[in-house]
């Protein structure tokens, strides 16, 4: 996969995790602009991960591999919150899954 695409991804995976970080925040703390600001975030990241031209199911497939792994690692270092062993097992089986989509051949 090109740089460029991965690039993409890992920008498109920070601003959903960050949208629904702020979503999170604003309903915890009753701040609706901070739920809107969410929104508009959760926006950019539908603009930006598509910007990868790539048929939707290996796109999302891929993107999803990538999104999981930011968003355990976002919870873990950002919220620090406790990450448990079986959250951490899970990430790998997607990330496999994120391969087999990337690398597997389908019958097209």
């Amino acid at each position: 996969m090109p740089i460029g695409a991965w690039l993409i991804f890992f920008m498109a995976a920070i601003l959903e995790v960050g949208g629904d970080a702020l979503i999170r925040q604003g309903l915890r703390r009753d701040r609706f602009t901070v739920i809107v600001l969410g929104c508009l975030t959760l926006g950019g990241y539908g603009v930006v991960v598509n910007l990868v031209k790539w048929d939707f199911a290996k796109l999302l497939g891929v993107y999803v591999a990538l999104f999981a792994c930011v968003s355990v690692c976002w919870a873990r270092f950002v919220f620090k919150e406790p990450v448990p062993w079986s959250t951490w097992v899970g990430l790998g089986l997607i990330l496999l899954g994120g391969l087999v989509i990337q690398f597997g051949h389908g019958s097209e």
